[in-house]
């Protein structure tokens, strides 16, 4: 039995659309092999709606040469029909396999991004407040170095001014004395004049440290 020319042009058809479809296949294998990324999602999409496109064409020219079978082809032809269906369904279901595989490395990727991102945030927030943590530290000690200076300053400034105060009482005492021995011995009186002016000497150091532990004490008392 001579087999007709529509047959033949709807077999050749059907090895067209397999060939194109079978290379589309074998990129779209390696793209599903190769790591994820933002371009492989956009080769990826381009390539499932092509595959897509020709499998319907393929299933198109199929039902056509099942309908040139139904109306009495021989077994030969048949044969060949079920061939082409065979491969058609091999490469469909591969196609909805891989394409599973791709969707569920999508999102492991995202999930594995995700908690990257998460982990990020935390580690900022941790040292950020560490950094705050220790910047308040610093500054508290700072503050604890600097006030126990300014401690120890106030405190040998009123040990000086005590040491002063108590010189000058001793003065007072020694210059009374000093000036009973002055009216009865006149040759006596020029060294009370010279003591007199260095105890003058001595007030005014007196009351220019006392001026300066007062400025120190503001300042403190400021401080605080």
């Amino acid at each position: 039995m001579e087999v007709p020319s529509s047959w033949d042009a709807l077999r050749k058809q059907a090895r067209k659309l397999e060939a194109q479809l079978d290379e589309q296949m074998n990129s779209y294998r390696k793209l599903v092999s190769a790591n994820v990324s933002t371009k492989a999602d956009s080769a990826g999409s381009d390539l499932e709606s092509w595959i897509e496109r020709l499998i319907k064409q393929l299933q198109h020219v199929n039902s056509q040469m099942q309908a040139w079978v139904s109306t009495g082809g021989s077994e030969m032809v048949s044969h060949t029909l079920t061939r082409h269906q065979e491969i058609l369904q091999d490469l469909t279901q591969e196609f909805y396999r891989l394409r599973s595989s791709l969707i569920a490395k999508k999102e492991h990727a995202s999930l594995l991004e995700d908690f990257k991102e998460f982990d990020r945030t935390r580690l900022d927030l941790e040292q950020g407040v560490d950094t705050e943590q220790h910047a308040l530290l610093k500054e508290r000690a700072s503050i604890s170095r600097n006030t126990g200076h300014m401690d120890t300053v106030i405190s040998q400034a009123q040990a000086t001014l005590g040491a002063l105060v108590f010189q000058r009482s001793t003065f007072g005492g020694i210059n009374s004395k000093l000036g009973n021995v002055s009216s009865r011995l006149p040759t006596v009186n020029n060294i009370l004049s010279a003591i007199k002016r260095k105890k003058s000497m001595d007030t005014i150091i007196l009351s220019l440290v006392a001026a300066v532990c007062t400025f120190l004490i503001f300042i403190y008392w400021l401080s605080k």
